[in-house]
């Protein structure tokens, strides 16, 4: 079960992930250096670390893609994002932004390698069971736009 694939609706996983990175920049803009320390509780994440987890999460995405592709069946590394988080006071927003961007860019160009007859290629995720490389898509956009909600809340 793949838990981002509600947040699609009638959105096509490619759509969204081709336009994430110009959402963010926009959304950043909108909410502006003030805000971006803003937090909307004091146990959630503001929007400058919305934006680090999202940078840290394609580079995660990029490694999944890769190696769903070079290996038979295989098995998704599944990692604990509050953990990953604890650093995140110490990253710049641009920064961040820019890893995102640029990793994004890079995911992009390598899915235009990815033949049709791959996409069904089966994947494992240790809490998720089996699924396919388009469930690993899928869930890059239904993550992002579950951040965006976020982030779209802090206007």
């Amino acid at each position: 079960m793949n838990p981002y694939a509600k947040f699609l609706g009638e959105l096509t996983a490619s759509q969204v992930i081709a336009e994430t990175a110009g959402r963010l920049h926009g959304l950043a803009r909108e909410i502006g250096p003030a805000g971006w320390e803003r937090r909307p509780a004091p146990d959630k994440w503001n929007a400058r670390e919305v934006v680090c987890h999202l940078a840290d999460t394609e580079i995660v995405f990029a490694m999944r893609l890769r190696q769903a592709q070079a290996e038979a069946h295989h098995v998704i590394q599944p990692f604990d994002q509050d953990a990953w988080a604890r650093p995140y006071g110490v990253y710049e927003m641009g920064m961040a932004m820019e890893v995102f961007a640029r990793v994004r860019d890079w995911n992009l160009q390598f899915l235009t390698s990815v033949p049709a007859a791959e996409w069904n290629r089966p994947v494992t995720h240790p809490e998720r069971g089996t699924a396919t490389f388009r469930a690993i898509v899928e869930t890059m956009a239904g993550h992002d736009l579950n951040h965006i909600a976020q982030l779209e809340a802090l206007l």
